[in-house]
């Protein structure tokens, strides 16, 4: 298959793909799933994707349960062609497990789950670190200068919007946690108010007792303000915001 025609469709697909889900685990799965897809239209290819942490790699999706099986045996050995990908920037191609000479432990480790040539191809994430797109065909060589053209133009695609999903999914932490943040302070305000109307006292003092008996109760002051607001309302408590 070749993907350079297709360049532009691929991109925006990839960029739909974001805003059709909610986090960027989902991205990531549906990504692999797609890439599985692409490349398996003359033979059953499998698809994950690693990510390095402090040298480290782990499978953040995968098409199915056996290629994240696949992706698992290399991690316990600490090396292989996906793993290199990731750490280099470079594609490895292994062209049958049974003959490779490299990484000689994994390769007998995979070597009778019945899928004989692996490409690893880089995606690359900048300061946040490695990553890889690995595929799994059953076929020996399979994964010929043509398909591995064409799987690296999908990673580039797919590098530049993977960015762009890890930059989203950082704004909508910090929206969600200013959110639950303001949803707190509107809870709280709520339960001084009702402690202020109880007790005939101001604000600050009516926040003090608030606050000490969290800390007598070993209660988080949240919780123990929305056991205060539950006594006199069934209602849930609502903050709007404005905007």
């Amino acid at each position: 298959m070749s993907l350079t025609a297709d360049q532009h469709s691929v991109a925006a697909e990839l960029q739909r793909l974001i805003l059709q889900t909610e986090s960027v685990e989902f991205f990531l799965e549906g990504f692999a799933t797609r890439a599985a897809e692409l490349f398996s239209s003359d033979a059953e290819v499998l698809a994950g994707v690693t990510l390095l942490r402090n040298k480290q790699g782990t499978t953040v999706a995968s098409s199915s349960e056996a290629a994240r099986a696949l992706d698992e045996v290399q991690y316990g050995f600490g090396d292989g062609p996906c793993l290199r990908a990731s750490r280099t920037g470079r594609t490895v191609m292994v062209e049958d497990v049974r003959t490779d000479p490299r990484w000689p432990e994994y390769t007998d480790a995979i070597r009778d789950r019945g899928f004989h040539s692996i490409l690893g191809v880089p995606l690359l994430l900048g300061n946040d670190g490695g990553a890889g797109l690995n595929l799994y065909a059953r076929d020996a060589g399979h994964f010929t200068p043509h398909v591995i053209q064409s799987a690296e133009t999908f990673a580039a695609e797919a590098a530049v919007t993977l960015q762009l999903a890890v930059q989203i999914a950082r704004h909508k932490s910090t929206a969600d946690h200013l959110r639950a943040a303001m949803e707190a302070r509107t809870t709280i305000d709520l339960a001084v108010g009702i402690i202020m109307a109880q007790n005939k006292c101001g604000q600050q003092e009516a926040f003090q007792i608030l606050s000490g008996a969290s800390s007598n109760r070993n209660v988080k002051l949240r919780g123990l303000a929305e056991q205060v607001v539950k006594s006199v309302t069934s209602q849930a408590v609502e903050t709007h915001f404005i905007g």
